[in-house]
């Protein structure tokens, strides 16, 4: 019996689910996963399970991993597979660093990814920061609730005790946690479990300084600017020091490959590597894992001072201190990775193929199978093939060949190499769009991407010449992020965007508003949130910048922003997709994703003179929450 193709075949023609696919980003990490063949290197993965195993029944208390192997064989797909496997089982948290932004403050940077990393839901469902939470409470009282009874009777208890409820809580965790040098980190953990409060929680515990309002009304001290990166490595510590009594972390550090080098001169590796072996040294329990090319181990860390010790605590389930070693693809690998996603793809689009690896031919992916090939090869080999049988004709010097003959009679919509890999990256964005948006640098990137595939077009009656950096640097100090030179340079247009609060937005405007010294027409501030009555500095300089300077506060709205993140993530991973920078630029223009970008226009648009609307609340929920109905009666005995 013949089978009917046609359904089948329309679908292969408007959806590629390999295209945009071959680099695993962070979001693959924390959210959908890629299809995944649990035995293809299963022997990295178990290690780390092993690791994990062997701490839980007290045989070992810390283990460092090192897999080191060529580009693309999979490093980031076996943290993925670690991640999603850990979120299923109870016992363990994940946490996960892949942005080396600032070299210089690593530190810092280790305490944001810490938590943000415990920001994420864990095995429980609810937030991994709300785990320990309600871990450290059943500790103290000797009770046995979960995280969610505890997020349901928090308002109950604000209502009933106001906020002395968090106070008596923090004295008798400390009781059995005498380890714990800052009380303030316990009492921010607790913070989580008040659905009110969790973000303003988070943000403090990620080492940065809320309004001073906010900061009264939850009791928690500001960090000092001087002594941030000095305290952040103890803040860390801590942290990890409480969750391990809990559960096992697993640090991953990946993406390690980068050309950063810190003003002392090292690699992004070799500050990591320095950074693992002294919390090595220090943690309690738990579990490190680095991932980097098998090149950059030989070439980077073993030229690190003191080399042997890093090597040992960086491989120490090795005896003969070696990295793990991905392993390239089989025949039969590839068959099972084709056949895991193209079953997952029809799944999605409830179609049943005429077999398991259709539109392929088993052949074909045997013989590239006998190449030894990569999982990224494999993906992009399938991503370019990925048409329907029909569309093919057999071609003794190649896998696969399109059938003009066959094509030629019908009419086909030409699509853009750029396209399925902008669509993918936008799906990730969807997905991490609330974290992203408080990515000051990335939202930089994404508008310095946007204006730069606009150079020589007119818009709100400027045409733009070129996108400059901010002059003098030492005055600007990494405040204001670019300007906008247009029409003859005498347009000057200073944008910066800002999300963070408090000292930080003062001292941004202070730019925005030094026309002279930084040679400006006009001041933009992008941001989403409002600005506090608290900080009073902060305002006056805003006045001066909307009243007296003709300058502009455009508000940042998700929605504006999404596309262009997601054609900067194509721009980043422009390499691996096989992509040139012509080609992204092509794309912007022809999908008119920057000249028609809300966000752009009104950067580039008349100022109004007025504060922006549909800002996000700045300020800090003063109110106590209403009791939630039916919420467990937990008496606190206050």
């Amino acid at each position: 019996m013949v089978t009917n193709t046609s359904t089948i075949d329309e679908l292969i023609r408007n959806q590629n689910p390999f295209a945009g696919h071959i680099v695993v980003r962070p979001q693959q990490i924390w959210g959908k996963s890629f299809p995944d063949v649990p035995s293809i290197n299963a022997h990295a993965s178990d290690a780390v399970f092993e690791a994990i195993e062997k701490i839980r029944q007290g045989q070992r208390e810390t283990v460092g991993i090192t897999i080191a192997s060529e580009k693309g064989a999979g490093k980031s797909h076996i943290i993925s597979r670690i991640r999603h496997r850990l979120l299923v089982e109870d016992g363990s948290l994940f946490i996960y660093m892949s942005k080396y932004d600032n070299l210089n403050q690593i530190k810092s940077q280790f305490l944001q990814s810490v938590a943000s990393s415990l920001r994420a839901f864990g095995s429980q469902k609810v937030m991994q920061w709300q785990e320990i939470a309600a871990a450290l409470i059943n500790e103290a009282k000797s009770w046995e609730y979960t995280p969610q009874q505890y997020i349901s009777q928090y308002p109950n208890w604000f209502s009933k005790y106001s906020n002395k409820f968090l106070e008596q809580l923090t004295e008798l965790i400390l009781l059995i946690k005498p380890q714990i040098t800052n009380p303030y980190i316990v009492k921010a953990i607790l913070w989580t479990l008040s659905t009110a409060h969790a973000n303003y929680a988070n943000y403090w515990l990620s080492g940065l300084e809320l309004t001073q309002a906010q900061a009264d009304a939850m009791g928690l001290p500001n960090p000092k600017n001087e002594y941030r990166e000095a305290e952040a490595l103890n803040t860390v510590r801590q942290i990890i020091d409480l969750t391990s009594d809990y559960r096992i972390p697993v640090i991953c550090f990946d993406e390690l490959d980068n050309l950063e080098i810190t003003e002392s001169g090292f690699t992004t590796v070799q500050v990591i590597a320095d950074l693992v072996k002294d919390m090595y040294n220090s943690l309690k329990r738990g579990v490190f894992l680095l991932t980097m090319y098998r090149e950059t181990w030989e070439e980077q860390i073993k030229l690190l001072p003191q080399a042997e010790a890093v090597m040992d605590r960086l491989v120490s389930n090795q005896v003969e201190r070696r990295p793990i070693r991905l392993n390239f693809l089989n025949p039969d690998d590839v068959i099972s990775i084709v056949r895991q996603w193209l079953q997952e793809f029809y799944q999605e689009n409830q179609q049943t193929p005429p077999h398991s690896l259709y539109p392929f031919d088993e052949n074909k992916l045997r013989e590239l199978g006998r190449e030894r090939p990569t999982v990224r090869s494999v993906l992009k080999w399938c991503a370019d093939n990925f048409v329907p049988n029909e569309d093919i004709i057999d071609d003794p010097m190649k896998l696969g060949k399109i059938n003009t003959a066959t094509i030629a009679t019908r009419t086909y919509t030409t699509i853009h190499p750029v396209k399925p890999y902008f669509n993918s990256e936008l799906e990730n964005v969807q997905y991490s769009i609330d974290s992203l948006i408080e990515e000051e640098a990335t939202i930089v990137d994404a508008l310095w991407l946007g204006f730069n595939s606009l150079i020589g077009e007119t818009i709100e009656g400027i045409t733009i010449e070129s996108i400059e950096e901010v002059e003098p640097s030492s005055a600007n100090n990494g405040f204001m992020d670019f300007k906008i030179i247009g029409n003859c340079r005498k347009v000057r247009i200073g944008v910066d965007v800002v999300q963070q609060d408090y000292n930080v937005i003062g001292a941004a405007l202070g730019r925005l508003i030094d026309y002279k010294t930084f040679d400006l027409t006009r001041g933009c501030l992008v941001r989403s949130k409002k600005i506090s009555s608290k900080a009073v500095l902060a305002r006056e300089r805003l006045k001066i910048l909307l009243n007296e300077k003709g300058g502009e506060w455009v508000g940042l709205q998700s929605q504006d922003i999404k596309p262009l993140l997601a054609v900067l993530f194509v721009y980043y991973n422009r390499e691996s997709y096989e992509l040139t920078e012509e080609q992204i630029f092509e794309f912007i223009d022809q999908k008119k994703l920057a000249i028609n970008n809300p966000l752009i226009r009104e950067i580039l648009s008349d100022p109004s003179g007025q504060e922006p609307t549909n800002l996000s609340d700045d300020g800090l929920p003063i109110s106590i929450p209403q009791p939630i109905a039916n919420a467990d009666n937990i008496d606190l005995n206050i």
